[in-house]
């Protein structure tokens, strides 16, 4: 079992490369006003890691039977892969909107740039967490959620109540709505860290 086990936090940590990447080209695609062909490939290349992942879980439960600290992390390993694979579809979201609203070089992207970059903090640390297994480190992810829900209801909020570009409102209000789920599954990706360790079950 400990070679399907190790195998599995293998694919993990594969996975957690490519996620970060995923959303790093995204990201300078938006601030930069480029197209990134890579994403695309990196979102499917996670799709396929998630479902390997996901048959290896299956895999070992079946053959092995784990209980306690090994169960634990097989059932929070299926958890942690979507979350990478999440981060990856919404980096291919985010490289869409480019693609529909073209040219975004005249908008302020002050407030996307500060909420990515709050983002982007909360996949390294989700990352390290898991990686070195470390509960006090896991624990900051979701207190640092709040700061990317403000920023996301305070666009739209003056979407709503003052006129603008329509074009740079809503390309960012769909970005800031796309890294806001990825600062959610960042969460649940650092509460899974803390139910591998301590096998408290996240309270959600």
């Amino acid at each position: 079992m400990d070679m399907g086990l190790d195998k599995l936090n293998s694919l993990l940590l594969e996975m957690a490369s490519i996620s970060q990447n995923a959303v790093s080209s995204a990201i300078e695609a938006y601030k930069h006003g480029t197209k990134d062909t890579k994403v695309r490939e990196l979102s499917d290349e996670l799709r396929g890691l998630h479902r390997q992942v996901s048959d290896l879980c299956m895999e070992v439960m079946a053959r092995y039977q784990p209980v306690a600290s090994d169960l634990r992390l097989i059932k929070a390993s299926f958890e942690i892969s979507y979350g990478f694979y999440r981060y990856g579809r919404y980096a291919k979201d985010i490289v869409e909107v480019l693609e529909i609203f073209g040219d975004l070089s005249d908008c302020d992207h002050s407030i996307v740039t500060e909420t990515a970059q709050k983002t982007q903090e909360m996949i390294r640390m989700s990352v390290d967490s898991f990686a070195k297994r470390d509960v006090a480190l896991a624990r900051q992810v979701p207190r640092m959620d709040d700061f990317v829900d403000d920023r996301y209801r305070k666009h739209l909020k003056a979407v709503i109540e003052r006129a603008g570009d329509l074009k740079c409102n809503t390309s960012a209000a769909l970005i800031l709505r796309y890294l806001e789920r990825i600062s959610d599954h960042a969460s649940y990706i650092a509460e899974s860290v803390e139910y591998i360790v301590t096998g408290v079950e996240p309270a959600r």
